[in-house]
């Protein structure tokens, strides 16, 4: 017998705020347990995005509605953040919460941008199941890119159409339906967290700083400053005079300080380096290898 749509839980709305507060922390607390059982699957995402961009490629993200803001979010923060161009990282999202059930249109953005095998794409759809998202990711397949699934429900058509799923089960929200709060939550951590260790692990960070941010305003020059100081050793004035010299670029005032050699050494250490400054300084890491999906 059909008992029609499951009844109302608490009425929130008659919830004090502190009562209604403690509500939502508690159903938040459930979110890095879930993120952290997927650890695993995440860490195959960053070995195949590190492979992506090591090799040309790049990383792009597909969602709709609340997943595909999340996913603008990290791909617009990348390049400032750790020096990439913004063509290496980007984000389809439709514009108008009615294109999210036009699948053509995910199909025609993956070919307009002429995605192909190195490039690796991330699908984000808490529900597993938003057409346009669907579409775009089995375009990007069909074309030999590498693709990962970002959901919040296993089983998902999503999770079934990628190479490999990433799956946190967050479980009911607040709200009931409202994808932004645990969902959401759960994104962008995971977001951020394939992002942050593809950039560290592809020689972007150095320790734990942020050689490869672009001094472009104050507060940014600020910081390469204190950057520099503190992965060189040296003064703050020393750092900002290196920094003036080579044109604010962080990495080669590391290593041109810490080597002690010439900017134009610096470079070719660098660029012998691919970039990373460990390498540059003499300090090498293990060979790369192409990372399995599965």
């Amino acid at each position: 017998m059909d008992r029609g749509a499951p009844s109302p839980r608490t009425d929130l709305s008659t919830l004090t705020t502190a009562a209604l507060l403690r509500r939502i922390h508690r159903e938040d607390r459930r979110v890095l347990p879930a993120v952290g059982r997927a650890l695993p699957q995440i860490a195959r995402a960053v070995d195949v995005v590190v492979e992506a961009l090591r090799g040309g490629g790049r990383l792009i993200y597909v969602g709709a509605g609340t997943s595909g803001r999340i996913a603008l979010l990290d791909a617009l923060e990348i390049p400032p953040t750790f020096g990439l161009s913004p063509q290496s990282v980007q984000a389809i999202v439709p514009k108008g919460a009615a294109r999210e059930d036009d699948a053509a249109l995910g199909r025609v953005e993956i070919r307009r941008r002429r995605v192909g095998r190195r490039d690796v794409v991330i699908g984000i759809a808490a529900s597993g199941s938003t057409p346009f998202t669907l579409a775009a990711l089995a375009e990007a397949r069909r074309r030999g890119a590498r693709t990962i699934a970002l959901t919040t429900m296993p089983g998902s058509p999503l999770a079934a159409q990628a190479e490999l799923a990433i799956v946190p089960v967050v479980g009911e929200e607040v709200i009931r339906g409202s994808t932004r709060m645990k969902a959401g939550t759960a994104q962008k951590l995971i977001l951020n967290m394939i992002s942050t260790a593809a950039m560290a692990r592809l020689g972007h960070v150095y320790g734990d700083l942020m050689v490869g941010v672009r001094p472009l305003n104050e507060k940014l020059r600020r910081r390469a400053t204190s950057i520099v100081a503190s992965a060189a050793g040296v003064s703050t004035a020393r750092a900002a005079r290196a920094l003036r010299a080579v044109g604010g670029e962080i990495k080669v005032a590391v290593v041109m300080l810490r080597a002690g050699v010439t900017a134009a050494a610096a470079r070719r250490r660098l660029a012998a380096a691919g970039g990373v400054v460990g390498a540059a300084l003499g300090v090498t890491g293990r060979k790369a290898r192409r990372a399995p999906l599965s």
